[in-house]
């Protein structure tokens, strides 16, 4: 269901490329977007679910199911009752928090003004999304896992259909782009809550002053916001240096993050979906063989699909955007741009997914402390880069591999950080799928490298052309590299858990 919703991710990326371009009206709602978008970490799928996941399973573990309903409810009221006030708040000030979320927009009176339109309408998003995450968290615990996968698809299909149906009779046709944000908002919402009826959590909010879990959510929560505020701080940053680029850098960025994403969100996160709930349960249980086990499985998967991800990505960077997205309104020269930060995202591919499942190691403890110091760290590392690589003339391609090179450090750290508290190590049989990784990796990237020829030469080429030569690069790769695995000796019922 996450890989359905990732390749919907990926159609709706065409459509706008190929509708929009790169221009200022995309750059403005991309950056309008991001807000609530940075904020979700707080209250949806970062810190807030951090800390609800394992009192949740906790609950279930240990209580009767009234109990767990009284939990759900109370929690569904404090948050829900916060995000509306900071909603009411934001869409309320929003012109004067646009000169600093926006400031490089300023000298651009229509551009800026567009942003606020945008902004206003998009950060409602942030209250539907934040109660969806509840609702998802609660369908993960009970390992409902295909209902709340499928439903950031409703996102794609709602900015899909409004880029075709509603952008034409508007006076800035990306505007069309924000309404689809707030109408997937609500669908996305409004379809989780069939299944939650079905196992009878149906979230119905009603504040419980001193409720036990909802007061430990909120302790295990406030290092965790901690963290995840110094992150969206930092990324605040880097978009505010993106707007201070040339027109486009934003565009760039976005499109790049986005190819990179595919792997990322298609398998890393589905991954940390499943990894969490079941942590929790062997740390409630006292099973610690069993979490170190499910830890060292989850990186295993993670190495196997991300070393190769980040090979196929820097190989065929070009070939990529110049079949997805280049047309009239995203030229050649926006796709070398693009394909600079795509190259220097996928350093930090294999970061990025060992974090997703690295911090859930914490988590499932109930230590959101940990990797809040860490996160701090890297962090402060990351916004270093970024004025280093700025002031050295790197432009966006400098703010990607920034990045790239923080998450690094926070795997590095994150990794530590559990075997230093004697709850992960590597089982045994690393050395041989290393050498096993090597050669299939070795092969496909000869492959790639030489099926894909010079990309200049594929923006002349029909739109079939380009399809039909990126399937073959695609097949040939993903096809090597599995006979490479094949041949060393490495089996399905090896990845088994």
């Amino acid at each position: 269901m996450t890989m359905v919703s990732r390749v919907l991710g990926l159609v709706r990326d065409v459509v706008i490329a190929r509708l929009f371009g790169a221009v200022d009206g995309v750059d403005a709602f991309f950056l309008a977007n991001k807000i609530p978008n940075f904020m979700r970490r707080l209250f949806a799928e970062g810190a807030f679910n951090q800390a609800f996941v394992p009192v949740l399973s906790e609950y279930r573990a240990t209580r009767n199911h009234t109990e767990v309903q009284d939990l759900v409810n109370a929690v569904a009221a404090a948050l829900g009752g916060l995000l509306t006030i900071i909603t009411v708040l934001v869409v309320v000030a929003a012109p004067l928090l646009a000169v600093v979320v926006a400031y490089g927009f300023l000298d651009e009176p229509e551009k800026f003004d567009t942003f606020v339109q945008m902004f206003r309408i998009t950060f409602p998003y942030l209250l539907l999304i934040s109660m969806t995450a509840m609702c998802g968290a609660v369908l993960n615990s009970y390992g409902y896992f295909a209902a709340p996968a499928i439903t950031p698809a409703m996102l794609n299909l709602s900015l899909i259909g409004c880029s075709f149906l509603l952008a034409p009779y508007l006076s800035e046709p990306a505007l069309a782009l924000a309404w689809g944000v707030l109408i997937a908002g609500i669908a996305q919402l409004l379809f989780q809550l069939p299944f939650l009826a079905h196992i009878r959590l149906l979230p119905i909010p009603r504040p419980r002053r001193g409720h036990e879990g909802v007061a430990r959510i909120k302790r295990l929560m406030l290092p965790a916001l901690f963290g995840v505020s110094v992150s969206q701080i930092n990324l605040l940053f880097d978009t505010v240096i993106a707007s201070l680029l040339v027109t486009g850098s934003v565009s760039w960025l976005y499109y790049s993050d986005r190819l990179m994403e595919l792997p990322l969100g298609t398998f890393g996160i589905a991954i940390a979906i499943v990894v969490l709930p079941s942590l929790s349960r062997n740390n409630a249980s006292k099973s610690m063989d069993e979490f170190t086990a499910t830890l060292d499985w989850a990186f295993r998967l993670v190495c196997l699909i991300a070393l190769p991800a980040t090979l196929a990505l820097i190989l065929i960077a070009e070939p990529l955007l110049v079949t997805l997205f280049q047309n009239d309104n995203f030229t050649a020269f926006d796709v070398e741009r693009s394909a600079a930060s795509l190259k220097a995202y996928a350093v930090g591919l294999t970061a990025f997914m060992a974090v997703k499942i690295f911090a859930p190691g914490f988590y499932a403890r109930q230590n959101t402390s940990t990797p809040v110091r860490i996160g701090v760290i890297a962090m402060t590392v990351n916004m270093v880069l970024n004025v280093s690589f700025y002031l050295a003339g790197f432009a966006h391609v400098g703010l990607a591999l920034a990045t790239s090179l923080a998450a690094l450090l926070n795997a590095y750290l994150l990794l530590r950080g559990l075997q230093r508290d004697d709850v992960f190590h590597f089982q045994p049989g690393w050395g041989r799928l290393l050498l096993q990784m090597l050669v299939a990796n070795a092969a496909m990237a000869l492959v790639l490298f030489s099926l894909a020829g010079q990309w200049r030469d594929w923006v002349e080429w029909t739109i079939a052309a380009k399809v039909g030569q990126l399937a073959l690069l695609v097949a040939g790769g993903f096809s090597t590299y599995l006979a490479g695995l094949f041949l060393c000796g490495l089996r399905p019922r090896h990845l088994l858990r």
